[in-house]
């Protein structure tokens, strides 16, 4: 086995078959380090471009993504890789520099050989106007969650009630407040400040005693 092939396979572990080729090919033509790292609840992947004497760039993903939800992701990623190639760190990260590259690069799985039919239908709409993170879509991020795995059961905010006391990133405990628009206000029980979280944000719903 060739290291192409040997990319191809490890590749598949956390994309389907078929998109596996196109990503090899990727990691290599843009000099990328793919790193796969643990569940983080603020972010599903992030990308860095070289710096302190490193020569390439580096992707990382949260390991816990279905198959789906990693491509997309992954491709997110490099879309900022190609922005900052072509612009340095002279545009918005999110701006419409970046979505034109993400929607060029998304066209290469815009069929049904990489999605099923129903994140192929909200990944089209979604690229109507992409946002910073396809969790911020709540269409697509509810039709994606229908594909992870069901040991990993997530409780998001919006599901929670009102009042609800919730653990956020593991340590900090807020209490769910009033919606404002797609964002729900949340008191920090320790400071007593108000911070406003996603309805899609993931949380950890407390029993009080």
């Amino acid at each position: 086995m060739n290291q192409f092939e040997q990319n191809c396979a490890t590749l598949e572990k956390y994309i389907t078959q078929a998109a596996a080729p196109i990503i090899a090919r990727w990691v290599v033509e843009y000099d990328f380090k793919l790193k796969i790292t643990r569940k983080r609840t603020s972010k599903l992947g992030d990308y860095s471009w070289p710096q302190r004497g490193r020569t390439h760039h580096i992707i990382t993903i949260n390991h816990n993504l279905n198959k789906h939800a990693f491509l997309i992701t992954l491709v997110h990623e490099v879309a900022h890789l190609q922005t900052y190639n072509q612009y340095k760190t002279s545009v918005s990260p999110h701006g419409a520099e970046w979505k034109t590259h993400y929607k060029q690069l998304m066209r290469f799985f815009l069929n049904p050989d990489f999605f099923p039919t129903d994140v192929l239908l909200a990944l089209q709409k979604h690229l109507l106007n992409p946002a910073a993170s396809s969790c911020v879509d709540t269409h697509l991020q509810r039709v994606l969650d229908r594909y992870d795995n069901s040991n990993e059961k997530k409780t998001y905010i919006e599901s929670i009630p009102y009042k609800s006391v919730f653990k956020y990133e593991g340590h900090r405990l807020f209490e769910k407040g009033e919606k404002v628009r797609t964002r729900y206000k949340c008191k920090d029980l320790s400071t007593g400040a108000v911070y406003l979280f996603h309805s899609l944000a993931e949380v950890e719903l407390q029993t009080m005693p």
